[in-house]
């Protein structure tokens, strides 16, 4: 039973949604986030490595409040995406990385990189929803 005054759609209006770019050079993988976060409200694009994003963000950066981003890409990785991104002021929004392993080395250049946070593969759907209600 609902509270009085309250209704299913009041939370539905009160969490977070995002604008989300997501890099990630498996195609699969782009697909299950094109499928999967618009069912929590979000909108998702989908770019198949950094230099794509790059160019999406550059040309409007207010377009998106949320870059996820692969780690291993071809043309831009990951933390090259992220160092251009924060270091030439394009982009100051969330950064999420997903990655199947980092070294220690990469792992501090993204935390001084202002990386709001790494999720490492394979990224468990849940996991991933409970970070973007954190964030």
């Amino acid at each position: 039973m609902s509270q009085p005054g309250s209704t299913a759609g009041d939370a539905a209006q009160s969490r977070k949604t995002f604008r989300i770019l997501y890099a990630d050079d498996m195609r699969e993988l782009r697909e299950l986030a094109r499928l999967s976060l618009p069912r929590d409200g979000h909108s998702v694009e989908c770019v198949a490595n950094g230099r794509e994003a790059l160019e999406k963000l550059a040309t409007n950066p207010s377009a998106f409040d949320l870059v996820i981003t692969d780690h291993h890409m071809p043309e831009m990785n990951g933390l090259e995406l992220v160092r251009v991104l924060r270091e030439e002021s394009v982009y100051r929004g969330k950064v999420l990385v997903f990655c199947s392993e980092l070294s220690r080395e990469v792992r501090e250049a993204y935390r001084a990189l202002a990386v709001d946070e790494v999720l490492y593969k394979p990224v468990v759907p849940a996991e991933l929803r409970q970070v973007l209600k954190r964030i």
